[in-house]
């Protein structure tokens, strides 16, 4: 926030940026006693995506990028794993779930693509 540093303007950071903000939005829609259980965790794994970007973009060497990326990937798969288990559930609808999805998938596109780069 306060750093304005190379990574804040990647594709990657920003998608990743709007997916955490749109998470948040997306949690606050399922039932309170899902608190603990999928409000928690699709919030935890969208904060790790964005932070892990952060993180391996600081790092030097390109196996440590690369890792850092691949844990925010790995998240992400979480991310849109749980959002599946919260639709299949009905407690969140098509028309809730379209920005994000979205998001996901662009994100994913772009990751992958860094995570390649990285090689």
């Amino acid at each position: 926030m306060f750093l304005k540093l190379a990574h804040t303007q990647l594709d990657v950071y920003k998608y990743s940026r709007k997916l955490i903000l749109e998470a948040y939005k997306v949690t606050k829609l399922l039932p309170d006693d899902e608190r603990y259980g999928l409000t928690s965790q699709i919030r935890r794994a969208g904060l790790s995506i964005h932070l892990n970007i952060a993180e391996g973009s600081s790092r030097k060497s390109k196996a440590d990028r690369k890792r850092f990326f691949e844990i925010s990937r790995g998240s992400l798969i979480e991310v849109d794993t749980a959002i599946g288990v919260a639709y299949d559930l009905e407690l969140l609808t098509d028309d809730q779930v379209a920005d994000l999805g979205e998001l996901i998938i662009n994100t994913f596109k772009v990751l992958t693509g860094l995570i390649k780069s990285q090689e």
